[in-house]
């Protein structure tokens, strides 16, 4: 029986049939040797009823994350959705503004954006799907993408209205 040292030492040259960066583990150095004390062994015992899941998840002292469970409708989600739909209708006037100015929309048709009934209800529908989006990030558990979809799409919609108001006369 080889010992860890001399088993180490035995094998040094990597097997023939495995992908180019696997190549440079030799499989001795993928060894494990019992006893080793750099070694951490991790033991994970799941719980076997839902009376058990909820003393773990009850446990005294411990803190809650930010972005642990919370109702959809919380105060966090009600400033972000009413950042959306501030960021939707300022993008609705400073894109008016340029069309007034005689610049061209680049992302819609400029029949489109000059129908303001239809442009309206084209930036209302993307408010809403912001919030559709974040409702199914919230229902499946990812609320940092919930809260995340939110603020990026508040952003770029600010950015995109701040652009839309440097943007120069075209017409004199």
């Amino acid at each position: 029986m080889q010992n860890c040292a001399n088993q180490l030492t035995a094998s040094t040259s990597p097997p023939l049939l495995i992908s180019a960066h696997l190549a440079f583990y030799s499989p001795a150095s993928l060894a494990v040797c019992p006893g080793d004390p750099s070694i951490v062994t991790l033991v994970v015992r799941f719980p076997s009823n839902s009376s058990q899941q909820q003393q773990l998840n009850a446990w005294p002292g411990q803190a809650k994350s930010p972005w642990s469970e919370h109702a959809f409708w919380d105060r966090e989600n009600d400033l972000l959705f009413a950042a959306v739909g501030a960021s939707r209708t300022l993008d609705y006037f400073s894109t008016l503004n340029f069309r007034r100015r005689g610049r061209n929309e680049a992302l819609l048709t400029n029949d489109i954006v000059d129908n303001h009934p239809a442009f309206a209800s084209i930036e209302a529908a993307a408010t809403a799907a912001s919030i559709a989006v974040s409702y199914l990030f919230h229902r499946y558990h990812k609320h940092r993408l919930e809260r995340w979809t939110s603020i990026v799409h508040a952003s770029l919609a600010t950015s995109g209205a701040v652009r839309n108001y440097c943007l120069k006369t075209a017409h004199p």
